[in-house]
């Protein structure tokens, strides 16, 4: 059964169901709604607590067992089952079945996962949490949407302010819930209830900006060069060292190198497995498949070259605009592939040592 994640407890006096499963890749919303089932559940005499983390070192039978000993107390119990990666595998998949099949006495049993495909959602185990729990699936917030979620929050603490500055707020989280929670939170603590103005606001989240250089690769792999540039500017004005800007670019491309590597190491290997085996987060592998079909290995391959001329400005070794160059390495996931070559063949910046092949 599904339900959206506010009616767990809409209705007073409602009981509590002996599971739910909540589901999402937001961290602040799916820990919002898993603490409001908790709540709910403690108001009816839940209150000892059991955490599993599942990771490949846990071993299932261990659940089952819990399951099988928590029926022979009369203590009320929370069972808090987590499942990062969303693939409990063979083993696991036949202990929740047989879990859900026969769920223990006197326990609430959370289960949270990240986003789940449609194949997973086809799966035995996913159908028996559909059969037998109730369902909270939460859906991200887009960029469109976030001034307005934002506003919501206000309201929530009985403040307010004016259209632009919700959408300058929304710019300067850049679709980061958990900090624009942050320091909405902030503001509630700074200014009293009643409409706020764009001064006060940009006064109390200056600093917000620092999450930025996390979201620059997103932007550059995926071909928003309004918003690179805008992140990049950002970061200059901010003094970020050039040298983790660098890394953190170089990082992501490295990983989309190593994906093809792995990917055609082994024939039949699909992309979700080569994903796996180099440990992608469930929660971005759909926007790294998504690049990955976009780009091709020779185009990588560059774009790591001219991240190296751009550690060879950083440490001294080649003169050039090291800001330019880092706008530049965007750029060759915006353009195609003759357009790439011809960068490389129209800039200095490009201009790499041959044995850095």
């Amino acid at each position: 059964m599904r339900l959206d994640p506010k009616p767990v407890t809409s209705q007073p006096g409602e009981g509590v169901a002996s599971l739910y499963v909540v589901l999402g890749d937001e961290l602040l919303l799916v820990t919002e709604a898993t603490d409001r089932i908790r709540a709910h559940a403690k108001d009816q005499g839940y209150i000892a607590r059991e955490i599993f983390t599942i990771d490949q070192r846990f071993e299932w039978i261990n659940l089952f067992h819990w399951g099988r000993q928590s029926s022979l107390f009369s203590e009320r119990r929370i069972l808090d089952l987590r499942i990062p990666s969303g693939k409990p595998g063979r083993e696991g998949s036949m202990i929740i079945e047989k879990f859900c099949q026969h769920l223990p006495r006197d326990t609430v049993t959370i289960v949270t996962l990240p986003e789940i495909d449609k194949q997973g959602r086809a799966s035995k185990w996913f159908k028996a949490f559909e059969r037998t729990g109730r369902i909270t699936e939460i859906k991200p917030v887009r960029r469109d949407q976030l001034p307005h979620w934002i506003k919501q929050r206000l309201g929530q603490q009985k403040q307010t302010t004016d259209r632009d500055t919700l959408q300058f707020f929304a710019d300067k989280v850049e679709g980061n819930l958990l900090a624009a929670h942050q320091e909405i939170k902030k503001l509630g603590l700074l200014y009293p209830v009643g409409k706020l103005t764009f001064e006060q606001i940009r006064n109390a989240i200056l600093d917000v900006t620092r999450f930025d250089v996390l979201q620059l690769p997103e932007a550059m792999l995926t071909a928003d060069m309004v918003r690179y540039n805008r992140i990049l500017e950002g970061l200059q004005g901010e003094g970020v060292a050039p040298p983790l800007i660098l890394a953190i670019l170089s990082e992501q491309i490295r990983l989309l190198i190593k994906i093809h590597l792995t990917k055609n190491s082994s024939r039949g290997m699909t992309l979700e497995q080569a994903m796996a085996a180099l440990r992608v987060w469930p929660s971005r592998q759909k926007l790294i498949a998504g690049i990955f079909h976009r780009t091709h290995y020779q185009l990588l391959v560059r774009a790591l070259l001219q991240a190296a001329a751009i550690d060879r400005m950083i440490k001294g070794v080649t003169k050039g605009d090291i800001w330019e160059a880092l706008l530049k390495l965007g750029m060759y996931f915006a353009v195609d592939d003759n357009r790439c070559k011809a960068i490389e063949r129209n800039s200095f910046l490009f201009t790499i040592n041959l044995s850095l092949k």
